[in-house]
């Protein structure tokens, strides 16, 4: 029980701090209605507690006894978010309610937390610091704190793209954001690489 309020702690420095999903999570604020993006902070959310469990219980020993299946993920991860990348940096800006079905959705933001290294890193540290790996209870424990800690970290990352929203009446503008977003990513990609 002592162990609760540091949990939730490093579950808040995790989950709020800048990173792929977090960009996405901006990005969709900025350019969809705020439903369209808390659904793909769900599916993030969601994807993010499974990876943990996993983790919790015992994927990251098998991760470690077969070490090219973590090279595999990491450059499918890294795929995948230059993939991302791409789409911010070619989108024309033009804001249109016919493309509300391409915001990104509940399985994106599933599949890219396992395919996101900021999520495997968080939930391996997370494991290793406040669990003793063995014990589901606390690997539970630490789980549903995250869950809600998680899921309104990522949605305020969709409401300041909202509140960015605003400002941005021009497709000119959108665009420049939107770049400004895909060259983040990008350098998140670069330094996985080098790392």
């Amino acid at each position: 029980m002592s162990m609760m309020l540091p949990m939730a702690a490093f579950a808040l420095a995790a989950s709020i701090s800048p990173g792929p999903v977090n960009l996405i999570c901006l990005s969709s604020g900025s350019r969809y209605p705020l439903s369209k993006g808390l659904i793909f902070v769900t599916g993030a959310t969601l994807g993010f507690i499974c990876l943990f469990v996993a983790i919790g219980l015992g994927l990251y020993s098998v991760l470690s006894v077969i070490p090219n299946l973590n090279v595999i993920l990491r450059w499918a991860g890294i795929s995948f978010l230059l993939y991302l990348s791409l789409q911010l940096f070619r989108d024309n800006g033009r804001i249109d309610a016919s493309e509300y079905d391409n915001a990104p959705g509940f399985m994106t933001g599933a599949i890219m937390q396992w395919v996101n290294p900021k999520a495997w890193i968080a939930s391996a540290s997370g494991i290793g610091a406040y669990t003793n790996g063995q014990n589901f209870g606390d690997v539970t424990i630490f789980a549903a704190l995250y869950l809600p800690i998680c899921w309104l970290s990522l949605s305020c990352w969709v409401y300041a793209g909202a509140f960015l929203r605003r400002f941005i009446t021009q497709p000119k503008v959108l665009v420049t954001l939107n770049r400004t977003l895909a060259l983040l990513l990008l350098a998140s990609c670069v330094f996985l690489i080098i790392e």
